[in-house]
């Protein structure tokens, strides 16, 4: 790393960093996240440009031993690490039972350790780390899609005399593949009717979103009059 820094390799820094900011903000673009790929490449910038003011302040001269100012270089990069997790908070959204933004944030994050790297010189480093970005980001997006996750749901079935009982409506729910959390009862006794209002869960892979077969088929039992399914996802 040559102190006093030339125009060359700064330009060098600048460059990968916007790069490296280009080639993951265009993966988060294309899925329509917030932070896309001008955000990304400002956050790459910022943090690469803060890490060249340390290396340019470098060869000044130190504080004279009657002086009271202290210089800690250091403090400036890690304010700017310190400053993201406002901007990591800020992409984080709760929507009902929903919460997203949570890889954009930790993108955010990654982003600016990488814009470090190149500031200070480390541009392998920093390309390495892109790298792994990129493949963090794109392959193990196959892998995760495939993985399944935990579910939760509420099912209200209402029934006349003539519907499932309570044995049946488990049976057909355990063989769909969901858990029981719990069940209530409310029998209406003027017309013999029953509301079944039971917790489920069950596990699926985070792009099966349809109406589950047991569901439709509780709902086409003869003496279910109405039914009544919330998923909860997450």
């Amino acid at each position: 790393m040559p102190i006093p820094l030339t125009w060359p390799e700064i330009a060098l820094r600048l460059f990968c960093a916007v790069a490296a900011g280009a080639f993951i903000g265009s993966n988060r673009s294309g899925r329509g996240r917030a932070a896309g790929l001008r955000t990304s490449i400002l956050v790459s910038m910022a943090a690469c440009i803060a890490m060249l003011q340390v290396n340019l302040l470098l060869p000044l001269a130190g504080r004279h031993p009657d002086s009271f100012v202290m210089n800690d270089l250091m403090r400036l990069p890690l304010g700017i690490l310190s400053g993201m997790g406002f901007i990591g908070a800020g992409s984080i959204v709760r929507r009902e039972n929903f919460v997203v933004g949570v890889t954009t944030a930790a993108t955010l994050w990654f982003l600016t350790v990488t814009g470090l790297c190149f500031g200070g010189g480390q541009v392998p480093l920093g390309l390495a780390g892109t790298a792994v970005a990129w493949i963090v980001l794109t392959g193990f997006k196959y892998v995760e899609d495939r993985m399944q996750e935990d579910r939760q749901g509420k099912l209200v079935i209402v029934t006349d005399p003539a519907g499932p009982g309570e044995e049946e409506i488990r049976a057909i729910l355990l063989n769909g593949g969901f858990r029981i959390s719990s069940c209530a009862l409310a029998i209406t006794q003027r017309t013999e009717r029953r509301k079944w209002d039971c917790s489920l869960r069950w596990r699926a892979r985070s792009h099966e979103s349809g109406i589950p077969v047991a569901i439709h088929a509780l709902a086409a039992r003869q003496g279910v009059v109405r039914t009544a399914w919330t998923p909860q996802v997450h």
